[in-house]
């Protein structure tokens, strides 16, 4: 049995400026988001749009912002209302974690939406360009969480190879949730999109696809992490995890129909 090594959150210190593990993780996500970037507008169908490098960093400032934006306030809203509002000053402390990404989803669809705007171009092309530059960065985020020994896992089996002991919740053996989620939501997702993104499709579809992808290894995930909540419904035990993206699944159906339905027989809008 494995416990958590409990490595202090702290990386290095400047002086009287500590930077964070946690920090350096979203930084870590920019970055990956910049490189991928520039192996995507390298992609022929997404150079004969009109992608550039340039668009790049213009877009991660927006996607930064809505990122740690509406990352938080959906951590705040989603999962822990009560906390924050009895510790108001708790909301700007984002170094201590607690991101939603739910929340951070759709605070980037936000900022998207002004970005496309200012840049003139069609929210969905957007939405499709980025949605394959997002799943490094979010397994990025989730080792940060495990790093802060946040979102411990349910108890597990004891004979279960890799079941840890989160020193600060108690001793019994649980699952390394922040790990799976980094290596299944993430790593997972990001492998069966990339090479779906390599190809010219329909408008939405590539948005639609990560939207699926990830609601679909988010609600598994879920299984094996301490739910902030829980809801029952019919007799089905669902968290909020798994409520929260529920409505992502059941829109990125409804995004695929249209799509391709739309699509049929016309010229792919990337391509």
């Amino acid at each position: 049995m494995l416990i958590h090594p409990m490595p202090d959150p702290v990386a290095f210190s400047l002086g009287p400026v500590q930077i964070h593990w946690y920090g350096l993780m979203y930084v870590l996500a920019f970055a990956m988001f910049l490189a991928l970037g520039r192996l995507r507008v390298k992609q022929p169908h997404i150079a004969a749009q009109g992608w550039k490098a340039e668009d790049l960093d213009d877009m991660l400032f927006y996607g930064m912002l809505g990122v740690v934006v509406g990352g938080r306030l959906g951590e705040v809203i989603f999962y822990r209302p009560e906390f924050f509002l009895a510790n108001p000053i708790e909301i700007f402390k984002v170094w201590h974690g607690g991101m939603s990404f739910h929340g951070g989803f759709l605070g980037v669809l936000l900022a998207m939406w002004l970005w496309s705007r200012k840049a003139k171009r069609n929210l969905l092309d957007v939405y499709d360009f980025i949605a394959p530059l997002v799943p490094l960065g979010y397994a990025a985020g989730r080792i940060g969480n495990f790093i802060n020994a946040e979102l411990p896992g349910r108890v597990a089996d004891p004979s279960l190879p890799w079941a840890m002991i989160w020193p600060n919740v108690d001793a019994l053996p649980r699952h390394p949730s922040p790990i799976y989620q980094a290596l299944i939501d993430g790593l997972l997702v990001f492998a069966i999109l990339w090479p779906f993104a390599r190809k010219a499709r329909p408008r939405l579809a590539v948005g639609a696809m990560f939207t699926l992808l990830y609601g679909c290894a988010r609600f598994f995930t879920e299984y094996f992490r301490t739910p902030d909540y829980e809801v029952h419904f019919a007799g089905v035990t669902i968290t909020s995890g798994q409520l929260l993206s529920l409505p992502m699944i059941a829109a990125a159906l409804l995004m695929l129909l249209w799509s391709y339905k739309y699509s049929a027989g016309a010229k792919p809008a990337h391509a």
